[in-house]
């Protein structure tokens, strides 16, 4: 792990902190994210009700070196991520799949980021920079993954994480 992040109130980038704490079920503590019915605004005003599948936010750090080469300088926690990692295909894990963070938490992957206009506001023009389309057409978000707690505990940005596929046949990441 690069950075381990968070931030108490709806903002759009987090804190980058010495420690976070990953509660079963609910997210990370002290977040405004944690919970279990969906705590993003624009979700929330559509349906509260929705089981938080955005609970942690992973995000690769090789996306910033990528910015960097287009001008954009982002740091970790700036695109509202909790975890910013380096050396791991998040982007290529299939559904399910569940990461071991530090000693004792784990989450498991329910989808991907989906883009929005906030990181226009954030930084004009990076929106175009985090989404893509494959040579079909196929859009590709590009900005991180999002997962659920399964067991809680302290993680810091020197704990390893550890990647457990789910079983065959896996299940591409979509839009959660």
């Amino acid at each position: 792990m690069v950075s381990v992040n968070l931030q108490a109130r709806h903002r759009f980038s987090k804190t980058p902190a010495e420690r976070i704490t990953l509660l079963a079920g609910l997210g990370v503590e002290g977040d405004a994210h944690a919970g279990t019915t969906v705590k993003h605004r624009s979700r929330a005003r559509w349906n509260p009700s929705l089981p938080n599948l955005r609970q942690v936010h992973l995000l690769p750090a090789e996306l910033f070196d990528e910015l960097a080469a287009h001008g954009f300088e982002i740091a970790p926690g700036d695109l509202g991520e909790n975890v910013t990692t380096r050396g791991i295909d998040l982007l290529g894990l299939p559904t399910g799949t569940r990461l071991s963070l530090g000693e004792t938490a784990e989450i498991e992957v329910t989808g991907l980021r989906n883009p929005c206009v906030q990181i226009d506001r954030f930084r004009p023009g990076l929106l175009k920079q985090v989404i893509d389309k494959d040579e079909h057409g196929n859009l590709i978000r590009r900005a991180g993954i999002m997962a659920v707690v399964l067991h809680g505990g302290p993680v810091s940005p020197a704990d390893p994480i550890t990647i457990r596929l789910p079983a065959e046949p896996h299940r591409a990441l979509e839009p959660v």
